[in-house]
């Protein structure tokens, strides 16, 4: 086999260079449990809403870089949301009931905080890709109730939302050694009903395109090892 010095040269560098950067800048890895409460809307123009309150959890690998004014992370959190939505009992009847809705939403999300105070205080934003179930009643007895604003649409008519939603999240991260509290906002850019309008509905006078974007506000305690 013939011997190539240019290509062995080539490797001793690469190996030289990677040890190096490796000795001057230590990554640190690390993994974080988060828990908390949430509170959940969906901003839309087709129903009266009511934000309600839920709880939130999961885990995140994070990725520290001493060097850089930025870290990242990226993990998957698991959530039960609650929402009212103005209704009322029968059709002919004038009312305001507020009806219960829960939504369970699984989302994997990857996040750049950037450094205010080192990594004591930072300002965290990134993407989030979102799977989500039905938006299912709390009480079976109000799947006969019409929703306010339509003349026929009932309750139950409106739980088959889209299950796969993009959002964007921004918030601070604060805490010293390996404890940390966390803020965010996510907001839904994707139309979370869209598929009710592929539904064939009876929405009767009312508006039948729908359109919403949801809004997620969460407080959690993280511990980071």
């Amino acid at each position: 086999m013939k011997f190539r010095p240019p290509i062995l040269l080539v490797a001793l560098s690469l190996c030289f260079v990677t040890n190096t950067s490796a000795q001057a800048y230590k990554i640190k890895n690390g993994i974080a449990i988060q828990g908390g409460i949430s509170q959940f809307d969906i901003y839309t123009d087709n129903f009266v809403t009511k934000k309600g309150n839920g709880f939130i959890g999961g885990m995140a690998a994070t990725v520290d870089l001493p060097h850089k004014w930025y870290t990242v992370s990226y993990g998957m959190l698991l959530s039960e949301n609650n929402l009212e939505i103005s209704g009322r009992m029968t059709d002919d009847v004038v009312g305001n009931e507020m009806i219960e809705y829960k939504l369970m939403t699984v989302q994997i999300g990857f996040l750049f905080h950037a450094k205010i105070l080192n990594d004591n205080l930072t300002f965290d934003l990134g993407p989030q890709l979102q799977y989500n179930g039905k938006l299912e009643l709390k009480d079976s007895d109000n799947e006969t109730y019409f929703i306010n604003g339509y003349d026929n649409l009932k309750a139950k008519d409106i739980s088959d939302i889209s299950q796969f939603n993009a959002n964007g999240v921004v918030g601070i991260t604060a805490g010293l050694g390996a404890f940390r509290v966390r803020a965010q906002y996510g907001y839904g850019f994707t139309n979370i009903f869209s598929k009710l309008n592929n539904s064939d509905l009876n929405v009767g006078s009312g508006e039948s395109k729908f359109k919403g974007n949801q809004e997620l506000l969460t407080l959690t305690a993280m511990i980071t090892f």
